[in-house]
């Protein structure tokens, strides 16, 4: 195994998606006697970088990998209005722009570049794997890989609650006015596109071991995605992904069901599959956190070359 705490600097900066800068934090290790692997990382439904992906980071870049982690465009601290609207096909943008950006990196081997992704973001590395952009590996972790999975866990009276917001929203955005927003994350009976019973519990942990407040970055979504949510399915690209790809799934997970998420990994010539015991929200925190992170790390070390200075014992 490579060695552990290798020491690494860590970097603020941006890139380009389509002429919107998007932020980005490079961690890289001291080090620089040869180029390196490296992980490209971003997060799921509505949240920015800040909230945990750092955490992951400094692990991956403590054993020898450049990590960037970026905030999609009008998310986070990214440019780009309307903030919080939430497009699929922009944030596939947003992707190829990290990747390229991350392959011109001088310290990084071009042709070891990892895209990690979890829960929504999880399904656009899924996507981006199986629409042919090369990557050594994938990481997907509680992948949304069903848009009909995520409508049917949303329920029929959660999703009666959205119908309103989203189709006045969608209308916004025909017209060019202000989006109507809707939060991401809401108790049971609130109007929000997140309300099982973890959800609220499960993001007010991630926030409180984030060191952020709920007020530091807005909760709340442009509401035209709802439309959009069942139409977007990528495990229909899962056969089609020809690198090795680790997807790592909850058991109780409520927002990307367990059985779909097995089902989308089974098509994946090159698939590792890991399952742990909780909830959609547990493997950011905790011991469940500790686990995922190590798995995710000994997969990275089989499927990637090893830099110099963090060679195997």
């Amino acid at each position: 195994m490579p060695d552990t705490d290798l020491p690494f600097e860590r970097i603020e900066t941006n890139f380009s998606s389509n002429g919107v800068g998007c932020a980005a934090t490079v961690f890289k290790p001291e080090s620089e006697d040869s180029t390196r692997p490296a992980i490209v990382m971003a997060h799921g439904f509505g949240s920015p970088r800040a909230v945990r992906l750092y955490a992951y980071a400094e692990r991956f870049a403590a054993v020898g990998y450049v990590v960037v982690v970026f905030d999609y465009r009008g998310f986070g601290d990214s440019e780009g209005h309307p903030r919080q609207v939430l497009d699929i096909r922009m944030q596939h943008d947003d992707w190829r722009a990290a990747l390229r950006f991350t392959r011109a990196l001088s310290c990084v081997d071009s042709d070891a570049v990892v895209a990690w992704g979890t829960s929504f973001g999880g399904g656009h590395v899924i996507t981006l794997a199986g629409l042919g952009e090369p990557l050594a590996a994938l990481i997907a972790q509680v992948p949304h890989v069903s848009g009909l999975a995520a409508v049917r866990s949303t329920g029929v009276r959660a999703s009666l609650r959205l119908a309103f917001p989203s189709i006045r929203d969608q209308i916004a955005a025909w017209m060019r006015r202000t989006p109507v927003y809707v939060n991401s994350v809401g108790a049971p009976g609130e109007v929000a596109i997140m309300t099982t019973p973890d959800a609220l519990p499960g993001m007010h942990r991630l926030l409180d071991e984030s060191a952020l407040q709920e007020g530091d970055y807005p909760k709340t979504v442009a509401a035209r995605i709802v439309l959009k949510i069942g139409l977007y399915s990528p495990g229909r690209r899962a056969a089609a992904v020809a690198c090795p790809a680790l997807i790592q799934i909850a058991t109780d997970d409520a927002i990307t069901p367990r059985l779909v998420a097995e089902a989308a990994a089974t098509k994946m010539p090159l698939s590792t599959v890991r399952t742990y015991a909780g909830g959609h929200f547990d493997p950011y925190v905790g011991e469940l956190f500790e686990i995922v992170v190590a798995d995710q790390i000994e997969f990275l070390n089989q499927h990637t070359p090893t830099a110099p200075s963090a060679q195997r014992n």
